[in-house]
């Protein structure tokens, strides 16, 4: 884990975010940006086919993966993009996503429901960026 110099603010003059934070002022050296993971496994087959929650800690899981190869992990998250083909499994997804991240400190956060992925099987993709205080 990193001494994070990041900032994670919610004025109060913008009303209180449920599940992500309103702005994260980095004052880091080295930024990283994650491409977005589907719910593939290590070997490329699709996980959790028709399952949210499956399919969310297989992302999470990949998100975790991608930190670890650049010595980074979730507390280095200063945004997450979402992209869900069904908004009403938001909950099951933040249920996940606070296995992984804490939810004091939750990234700045954009959630967009699309009508489709890749590939009809997925049913969320998620982005990060992350900043590290080398």
């Amino acid at each position: 884990m990193h001494d994070s110099l990041n900032r994670f603010i919610n004025p109060k003059s913008i009303s209180q975010p449920t599940g992500y934070t309103h702005v994260v002022e980095t004052r880091g050296n080295r930024t990283v940006y994650i491409s977005g993971q589907i719910a593939l496994d290590q070997v490329g087959n699709i996980v959790g086919v028709g399952d949210m929650e499956a399919q969310a800690v297989q992302v999470f899981e990949n998100l975790k993966a991608a930190l670890a190869a650049v010595d980074a992990t979730f507390d280095d998250v200063v945004k997450l993009s979402y992209f869900i083909v069904d908004i009403s499994q938001m909950q099951t997804i933040r249920e996940v996503r606070n296995r992984y991240l804490n939810p004091a400190r939750l990234p700045a956060s954009t959630a967009v429901e699309v009508r489709g992925l890749v590939s009809k099987e997925f049913l969320l993709e998620i982005e990060a960026v992350a900043v590290l205080n080398d």
